[in-house]
């Protein structure tokens, strides 16, 4: 007999601690009679449907479920299993789209190497990271040249709802250059998920992807739990020397997701309704995307502005975090300008790093000339700009037309990082800048 064959005759043989549920109040499940720490799997009443320890104190535990739990009464039995969530990883899951738990939901049977990794890991440490020293291209031609990324970069694209942030998601889906894209539908209609799969990435784009969905219907807990593995997966990809493009809509809804958690589990509301665990959790998410030793995780997180106040606190402390943000126009939207990105709201924090000096020249010189535009705009709009007061502002209002037509760009456009750098080049030179 083998000693993988005795260990699990010796763990079937275990005996079972059974616990019993003491009441259920909103989310939160409170359990007697066994003990557990938090992190942990535990099976609740006789489907065994799987919850999570979220909190624990004195002889009671606080979970809350994984999978769906219908009528469930005081007194169903609880069942440990001493394990924490693991999520599958490898290249064999492109092309595959998979649930919070990481299990297929794409109907195409299960997963061909299921290698399970632990969901928890620890971010690479600040001195082991590499630096930040190359480009990421993305397809987007203002992305690419004004709001350049860099491999190992964490960006976010922020606005509110409806104005094109899963668009833009999709195009930088098929246009990137990075090896592996893992993708977070964190919170999204069901409805949205298939014509996202199939109108926006396509067949192309979901052949070098995995997709990782949590609907909106489905527990808080699963859908916090969602971006966390696709974090992972993308991390694994990581380890082993590859490029992973991470991208996540949206960490707003990760942050309801641990709202809801937290009340739950009994924490004070702070600011907004959210709890402390709200900021500590975003911070550990977004710290374990970046560079490491040999690979990378690009990060590009979707963060849904409430009401467009981009101040607001999810807004405020993802934007502290990231190492730049992408601002899209409500403004731009409504007028057909897509991708609707505010240029000069916009910021990469390592353009500098990714970029030669003729490169950041030409970048400079149309930021420059958009300012000068936009802060005599009002003047421009009634007649009373007096044509020859600035240099920049003639030249952007002679050359509107065909900085719009460099800004503008269709979703089904896939502009290489070389050629929009020489018509940003050309456009500049036409300017006279």
């Amino acid at each position: 007999m083998t000693t993988a064959r005795l260990n699990e005759l010796r763990e079937a043989a275990r005996p079972e601690r059974l616990g019993a549920v003491a009441s259920v109040v909103g989310l939160g499940i409170t359990v007697r009679g066994v003990e557990a720490s938090t992190g942990e799997l535990v099976l609740v009443g006789e489907n065994r449907a799987r919850a999570e320890v979220v909190a624990v104190s004195g002889d009671a535990i606080t979970v809350m479920p994984v999978d769906r739990m219908d009528s469930l009464r005081v007194g169903a039995p609880v069942r440990t299993t001493g394990r924490r969530m693991t999520v599958p990883t490898g290249y064999g899951l492109l092309g595959r789209v998979l649930d919070a738990t990481g299990r297929p939901v794409d109907g195409r049977g299960p997963l061909e190497f299921d290698v399970r990794v632990p969901v928890d890991a620890e971010a690479p440490s600040a001195m082991e990271r590499a630096r930040i020293d190359t480009p990421v291209a993305t397809g987007v031609r203002v992305l690419d040249t004004l709001t350049t990324v860099g491999r190992g970069q964490r960006m976010g694209l922020f606005a509110g709802s409806g104005v094109g942030k899963s668009s833009l998601l999709s195009m930088i889906a098929r246009g990137t250059d990075a090896q592996v894209n893992v993708i977070a539908l964190i919170g999204e209609r069901g409805r949205e998920v298939r014509e996202f799969l199939e109108d926006d990435l396509g067949e192309e784009g979901l052949a070098r992807s995995v997709v990782v969905v949590s609907t909106a219907d489905q527990p808080a807990l699963t859908r916090a739990r969602a971006a966390f593995t696709a974090t992972r997966i993308a991390e694994s990809f990581r380890d082993t020397g590859a490029h992973a493009l991470l991208m996540m809509d949206s960490l707003t809804r990760v942050a309801m997701a641990q709202r809801e958690i937290g009340l739950a589990a009994g924490e004070p509301p702070a600011t907004r309704g959210y709890p402390p665990s709200v900021f500590g959790l975003l911070a550990r998410l977004l710290e374990r995307a970046g560079t490491g030793a040999v690979g990378s995780v690009t990060g590009v997180y979707t963060v849904l502005v409430d009401g467009d106040d981009h101040n607001e606190p999810i807004a405020d402390t993802a934007r502290s975090i990231l190492d730049g943000h992408v601002v899209l126009d409500r403004k731009l939207a409504t007028a057909g300008h897509f991708p609707s990105i505010d240029v000069l709201g916009s910021v990469s924090r390592v353009a500098s790093r990714v970029t030669s000096r003729e490169q950041r020249a030409v970048a400079t010189a149309l930021r420059s000339a958009l300012a000068a535009k936009r802060n005599v705009q009002d003047l421009l709009d009634v007649g009373a700009y007096a044509a020859g007061a600035n240099p920049r502002v003639d030249a952007a209002v002679a050359n509107a037309f065909e900085i719009e037509e460099f800004l503008k760009q269709d979703m089904d456009d896939v502009t290489p990082t070389d050629e929009a750098w020489q018509r940003l080049a050309r456009l500049v030179g036409t300017m006279g800048l």
